[in-house]
This record gives structure tokens, C-alpha cells and sequence, in this order.
């Protein structure tokens, strides 16, 4: 099976996929405790594709994104779509957002906005999940990039907005470079799913990007990511390839080696000398 992604192609046999049902709401939630989840945020459908071969709990893309192809591509893994923050001026626009992700096949809606927001998709049973801890376009209310929750005030805010969360009906939230032990007494006392990323492993799913686990980032590794693969450099030697590969059919093109007796079809010579006899005949135009 292939699939293209939208920076290279990914070729997986059918029976390389492990056999998998796809989670539920109700499996995830019943699972809180039992075992840790894994989630990826994927960026194509080749990584995609890669992450329900590999057993991969739950995937994430965002808006803007191939949905429709990731979910071809991995229909049997719990797949959330995150609606682009900024986007949405009122809930009314960000549910239309939400039903067209649901429409093309997300399980779920990661919804970085206001509570009202997130009560609003739970109140139409859109499975919904938030946001707490470091929020990344909200870092200038954390004073930039840096952890939350490192004091008891502001550990608290981070749980009780966690526990808001739960109240208003989302089924999760990420909880993004908080403290370990924040993070788990957080876990504990909460019956929705909270998925750490940077926050140690008292969550419930352990959450990455794919361009940190394939090492292809390149912007700023951030301390919690475990990086498994060089595919940077990877992709550049196949970068290179390609370059040194139309150099050479160009270089064949200007010399006139390609194309070759081999790559091209043959006339029947009497098919040829009566198309060319019709040619002769025809009046000139």
C-alpha cells in the first residue's frame, strides 16, 4: 500500500498492519489507569499510516492538513483534529469547524479556545478535548516559554482549569511542560484523560510530534522530546539524490541520449507510410 504524504511517500504492506479495532471515547476513558496511551501529532499521511502500523494509540493533526487522507490512511486509530487557534471569533463558527472535521473522519476535536467553546461541541456529543499547562500561543501570559506550574498557586490554576474542563464535558486534556507530580495528583483526581506532553509519565498517554521522534525538526528540540531517528539528514542525502538525479536526465535530454530506441513506440511501416500518403493528399490548410 502507498501512501504519499505531503513531504515524501510511505510504503506500507498490508500485512505489516497490526491487527487493531479502532478506541472509542468509552475504551479510552475505561483505559484511564489500566495503561498509558500514546499519541502523536502526525503531519501526513505517511506518517500517519506508520503510527496505526506501529500500534499507536491515538494521532492528531490540525486544520490545514490533509484530514481526509491521514484518516484514509489510519482508519483505525483514534484520530483527532485541532481547530487552528484564531481562527474562530464565535462558537458558532468553531462548530462549524468541528462538524466539518467530524465529517471527514475525526474521532475527536482538540479545541485550544474558551470554555464556552469546549461546553458547546460536548453539549452536541462532538468528542472534545483542551488545553492546559504551557499553551504555546498564550506564552505571554506565562512571561514566554517556560514551564507552568512550578509553585502550589500556580498549580493549582492549572488543575482547576483541567477540572473545568471535565465539568463542561471534554473528554481530555493535554497537559503541556508542567511538573511531574503536578501533573500526576492532577491525573489522579480527575475521571477524563489528561495527555502529557512534557509532563511525565503519571498521565495518561505520553504525547509527541512526529518531527521529534523522526529527528527532522528543524527548529528548537524541546527537553521533553526523545528524539528515535535522523531523517534530517536522511531526507537531505535524498535531496542531494534528487538534484544530481534531473542534473542527469537534463545533461541526457541536451545530448540526446534520452530519449533512447528503448523508451519510445515504433510505427508499423506500412501504417506509417499510409498515414504519411494521407498526409500528402489532404489539401494544404
Amino acid at each position: 500500500m502507498l501512501l504519499r504524504g505531503n513531504d515524501h511517500l510511505a510504503s506500507i504492506d498490508d500485512g505489516e498492519r497490526l491487527t487493531m479495532s479502532k478506541l472509542t471515547v468509552k475504551d479510552l476513558l475505561a483505559l484511564k489507569g489500566q495503561r498509558q496511551l500514546t499519541q502523536v501529532y502526525v503531519r501526513n499521511p505517511g506518517e500517519a499510516a506508520a503510527c496505526e502500523a506501529a500500534g499507536i494509540d491515538l494521532i492528531v493533526t490540525e486544520e490545514g492538513s490533509d484530514v481526509a487522507a491521514i484518516r484514509a490512511a489510519a482508519p483505525e486509530t483514534f484520530f483527532t483534529v485541532g481547530l487552528l487557534y484564531g481562527r474562530y471569533p464565535s462558537v458558532v463558527d468553531a462548530m462549524r469547524g468541528a462538524y466539518g472535521a467530524m465529517s471527514i473522519g475525526a474521532d475527536c476535536i482538540y479545541c485550544p479556545l474558551s470554555l464556552e467553546y469546549v461546553r458547546s461541541m460536548a453539549a452536541e456529543a462532538v468528542p472534545v478535548t483542551g488545553h492546559v499547562g504551557f499553551v504555546p500561543y498564550k506564552s505571554t501570559w506565562f512571561g514566554g516559554f517556560k514551564a507552568v506550574g512550578k509553585t502550589a498557586p500556580e498549580a493549582l490554576k492549572v488543575y482547576d482549569l483541567a477540572l473545568a474542563h471535565q465539568d463542561v464535558g471534554a473528554i481530555g486534556v493535554e497537559v503541556e511542560i508542567v511538573p511531574q507530580e503536578v501533573a500526576a495528583e492532577i491525573t489522579r483526581r480527575l475521571d477524563i484523560l489528561t495527555l502529557g506532553m512534557g509532563a511525565g509519565p503519571g498521565c495518561d498517554a505520553q504525547y509527541l510530534f512526529a518531527t521529534d521522534i523522526l529527528g527532522d525538526n528543524t527548529g528548537h528540540i524541546p527537553r521533553h522530546a526523545k528524539v528515535y531517528r535522523d531523517h534530517k539528514s536522511e531526507y537531505e542525502r535524498l535531496h542531494r539524490d534528487a538534484i544530481a538525479a534531473f542534473g542527469e536526465f537534463k545533461a541526457d535530454v541536451d545530448s540526446g541520449t534520452y530519449p533512447a530506441s528503448d523508451h519510445v513506440l515504433r510505427a508499423d511501416e506500412s501504417e506509417l507510410a499510409a498515414f504519411v500518403q494521407a498526409l500528402e493528399d489532404r489539401p494544404a490548410p
